[in-house]
């Protein structure tokens, strides 16, 4: 007989239980990521007393036992008693769900922490909370929470001569798949924080080694020293940063810009200092009056001439990296990942501010709209360009109906879900993976040399390079404007490359075409990494493979060091016959394989390690190897 399912079947989880029970529902996942989420909602809380003019440092500390402490010289959260609840304010905040001063507008005009959850959702997911609170009655006050719960009633512990909260918690391993919080991670949060709330200073120091790691992120110029970081490791076409700030029916806009030599397009958007990587109506208004202003310039200076066609946003924002941040009371948020802004007020409100400055900064500085507004007309003949060779590629492709690149061993079965296709470089290698695939489902597309480094080059250029062509034609979803996610023909696409400096660089090269021209191939978790081994070890008829040093020595010490071994160091993947290639790389039941995945909101970041890799800077290159090598586990020189 089933279950009953009457009334008292329907739960009521009582106050924090409903978080402790669906993590994912509040800080997205229980990973990594979800972890990471807790130090965003306590700092961003402190942000607020910022935006509101009141606090002026945040010093967030990783503690030796992986807890965080956030300290800020704010107000301090009010320790009266709330009436409504009976309780006082700090304990109200802290155990109840959608309780703060950011709703019914009295406590924040604007506020990050956008749903007002943040405090009690760290404090349910934490083994333990400790909150301290400088009161401006002279006052410091504590109260200790486990699990959510509260261990004893808000308690004065001595007095102070200044304001602000001190909060310290320690994630729960019950609920999180990993509690060591990154460094690396939080820097790069913490910095965008800075770089957005100008003036506010925050200090982030790691307790966790022998010597502390301290930065400190202060910035007087904002957003126009964000733009400046994003920059470095480019040429800018003109020194000035534009800058436009303003307020139109309370939405305050501020918005940098400054356009580089290159060919790619960064653009970021923020509303209360929340990313916003699916942009909004924010993003749509700065693109409008971009593109209005330039073309009206353009025309009124005798640029564009009457009988030319107008410059696409495209055009004019061909290496441009721009920062959009408003700040907006009531924000309103599209789709399933809220990372869409909706406010119709926030597309005008940009667009009239940015509208009116631009053409100010135009008017005054006629050299640097010159430079941009030739820079877009090469753009526009590219594109022009690409656009031939796009509509040449579509008109062969009807004719020979489909045909798929002569390299190409393609798989049999045609539904997309089962097929994965190996790029593999070399026709060597090539040759093994072609002998020792599966047919049915894994197809093969050896590629000859390194191809075209795309971070230099313009979409024109690299539609006509014929590995960076075979690769498109064997995805199926066409590039750039014309990407179409549903017609990709494989949902496993893997790069095989040598364990070596050369494949390294052939996979980085391969890597940075994905990202610039259908990055919705990484975001969609599409595209992997083979992990080919490093050695084979063989011992009285035994056989054994290490993909690390650290693995090989595991094995000797299980097997034994003698003159017995003959062990063999893989210079390459044309160096194992297509047995060895099928066992250790190719065959799903054992090979490695290594997802490649892109976090949205370090998506400035990731750009930023893009230029330096591949950009024509070789300081820039020298310096972050140099810092990144210890993180290198098997590299061959």
């Amino acid at each position: 007989m089933g279950q009953e399912y009457g009334a008292d079947q329907i739960q009521i989880l009582e106050g924090l239980e409903a978080v402790r029970k669906r993590p994912g529902m509040y800080i997205g996942s229980t990973s990594l990521k979800g972890l990471h989420h807790l130090v965003y909602e306590i700092v961003d809380n402190s942000v607020d007393e910022a935006l509101a003019g009141f606090c002026t440092e945040i010093q967030v500390f990783i503690n030796e036992d992986n807890s965080i402490k956030v300290i800020d010289n704010g107000r301090g959260i009010p320790v009266g008693i709330n009436h409504k609840a009976g309780l006082p304010a700090v304990e109200v905040v802290f155990t109840i769900l959608h309780a703060g001063g950011k709703f019914g507008g009295g406590g924040y005009k604007v506020s990050g922490g956008l749903h007002g959850v943040g405090a009690s959702v760290v404090n349910a997911l934490s083994e333990w909370l400790e909150v301290v609170i400088h009161s401006d009655d002279g006052n410091r006050y504590m109260q200790r929470y486990e699990r959510g719960k509260v261990m004893y009633p808000l308690k004065k512990i001595g007095t102070t001569d200044h304001t602000g909260t001190e909060v310290t918690f320690l994630p729960d391993k019950e609920i999180f798949e990993e509690t060591v919080f990154d460094y690396d991670t939080l820097k790069t949060r913490l910095r965008e924080m800075a770089f957005l709330t100008k003036g506010i200073r925050i200090i982030l120091t790691d307790r966790r080694e022998e010597k502390e790691k301290v930065r400190i992120f202060h910035y007087e110029g904002g957003i126009k020293e964000y733009v400046t970081y994003l920059n470095k490791n480019k040429d800018p076409l003109y020194e000035q940063i534009i800058y436009c700030e303003g307020s139109k029916n309370d939405v305050y806009v501020e918005v940098a810009m400054q356009h580089n030599d290159g060919f790619n397009e960064n653009c970021y958007s923020f509303v209360n200092n929340i990313t916003t990587p699916e942009g909004g109506t924010h993003l749509a208004g700065f693109k409008n009056a971009l593109t209005k202003t330039f073309n009206d310039y353009a025309r009124s200076q005798k640029i564009l001439k009457e009988n030319e066609q107008n410059l696409s946003g495209e055009d004019i924002r061909e290496g441009l990296t721009a920062i959009i941040s408003i700040k907006i009371g009531e924000p309103q948020f599209e789709g399933q990942t809220k990372q869409k802004l909706g406010n119709s007020e926030a597309r005008g409100a940009v667009e009239s501010v940015v509208s009116e400055q631009l053409t100010y900064f135009l008017e005054q500085n006629p050299a640097v709209a010159k430079m941009i507004c030739e820079k877009a007309i090469l753009a526009q003949r590219a594109r022009d360009a690409a656009r031939k060779a796009r509509d040449l590629t579509r008109r062969k492709t009807a004719l020979e109906s489909m045909s798929l690149p002569g390299k190409l061993a393609d798989c049999s079965d045609k539904d997309p879900k089962n097929c994965e296709i190996y790029i593999v470089e070399g026709d060597s290698a090539g040759g093994s993976a072609k002998t020792a695939r599966s047919r049915a489902t894994q197809a093969i597309l050896p590629l000859r040399g390194k191809i075209l480094n795309v971070e230099k080059s313009r979409l024109d250029k690299i539609l006509v390079n014929n590995e960076i062509k075979a690769m498109i034609t064997a995805f199926g979803t066409g590039i750039s404007d014309d990407f179409d996610i549903t017609k990709l023909r494989y949902h496993k696409i893997i790069i095989m490359t040598d364990a070596d400096v050369d494949g390294a660089h052939i996979s980085t090269l391969l890597l940075t075409f994905l990202y610039r021209f259908m990055p919705q191939l990484i975001k969609g978790g599409y595209v992997y990494l083979a992990q080919p081994p490093l050695y084979k070890i063989e011992k009285n008829k035994g056989v054994w493979y290490a993909y690390s040093d650290d693995e090989l020595n595991r094995i000797l010490m299980e097997i034994g060091r003698d003159n017995n071994n003959k062990i063999q160091r893989y210079k390459g993947l044309g160096e194992m016959d297509p047995e060895q290639l099928w066992e250790t790389t190719m065959d799903p039941e054992k090979r490695i394989l290594l997802r490649v995945t892109m976090d949205e909101e370090s998506e400035s970041e990731i750009d930023v390690t893009f230029t330096t890799l591949m950009g024509d800077k070789v300081e820039p290159r020298r310096e972050f190897i140099e810092a990144n090598a210890k993180f290198v586990r098997n590299l061959d020189i």
